[in-house]
């Protein structure tokens, strides 16, 4: 097959990115993520295959959706719009009939063709703010043919590429994407393997793995840190990712102070959201926190 016309789930093309990697970027976000964190802010990203949300703020009750949906599947229990995602043909029927835009969908196929020509439409900006085009998700990784294929185009037309990734995948697909990619944003999530699985579902031991051969290898390699209130934000959790850090070799690291932007989302999604009451953070509730980074001399930063 020609890499041009392979295909990818994705969910967004965010356009002047600042917070993605260097200079004026576009990330491309891609649906399905083998974490299931508690604390996930896009969790629309965790289903592979296309979604249909529901905004009940904008709902009227018509059941237009229901009547109208040819695969059935759709229904109304009690007053909330339920959809079976599994049984949905993507037609996006229920969309089109809605009268007040209360459904709308979180996946689309793109090709590396079409997603190309986006990119190149910021091609200039990229190079005079040393800018480029950063995969982010859901996990890349899981979708390793379509990320290989573009990052691989990206690098052909001579675009600075990164990833923002979990880490979480085989070495072999691990390695397949390395070279085409300038940049690695290597999220850590926890220190501990048994803390690392309760919150998000999955041991660490091979992104562990993956981050030290990253490393080993010479890429560009910034870990980050998602700072989650009574999981993983305590000094002694600091202590415990300082060792990881220097384990696997790096000498740097970026705190994200945990937020709510995702908190609507949940709902669209039938999902409980299990940190709804939680106070957001802020820089100036984790200096401790990062002075102890600091103290190991490890490059730590917001």
């Amino acid at each position: 097959m020609n890499i041009s016309s392979e295909s990818g789930m994705i969910f967004n093309i965010q356009k002047f990115s600042l917070n993605d990697g260097p200079g004026i970027r576009t990330v491309v976000f891609l649906k399905g993520c083998p974490l299931k964190c508690r604390w996930c802010a896009n969790p629309e990203s965790q289903y592979p295959k296309l979604q249909i949300l529901w905004d009940r703020e904008a709902c009227v009750g018509c059941n237009t959706c229901v009547s109208d949906c040819p695969s059935g599947a759709i229904t109304n229990v009690d007053g909330n719009i339920r959809i079976q995602n599994a049984q949905c043909q993507g037609c996006h029927t229920c969309i089109a009939h809605c009268p007040e835009d209360a459904l709308n969908a979180e996946g689309e196929s793109k090709t590396v063709d079409e997603i190309l020509k986006i990119c190149l439409q910021d091609k200039d900006f990229y190079e005079e703010s040393g800018g480029g085009v950063t995969l982010s998700g859901g996990e890349a990784l899981m979708q390793p043919q379509f990320s290989t294929a573009l990052l691989r185009t990206l690098k052909e037309h001579g675009i600075h590429t990164a990833m923002e990734t979990t880490g979480f995948a085989s070495p072999e697909v691990f390695q397949s994407v390395l070279p085409y990619l300038d940049l690695l944003l290597f999220d850590m999530k926890h220190w501990d393997e048994k803390k690392h699985k309760e919150g998000t579902g999955v041991s660490n031991t091979q992104i562990l793995k993956n981050l030290k051969q990253a490393i080993a290898d010479g890429k560009d390699v910034l870990p980050r840190l998602p700072v989650i209130p009574d999981y993983n934000h305590s000094p002694a959790d600091a202590e415990g990712f300082v060792r990881r850090l220097k384990e696997v070799g790096a000498n740097r690291i970026q705190l994200l102070p945990f937020h709510q932007f995702g908190e609507k989302k949940y709902d669209m999604l039938h999902k409980t959201y299990a940190y709804a009451d939680v106070p957001a953070l802020h820089e100036e509730d984790l200096k401790e926190f990062q002075q102890v980074f600091l103290n190991h001399g490890i490059d730590t930063f917001f």
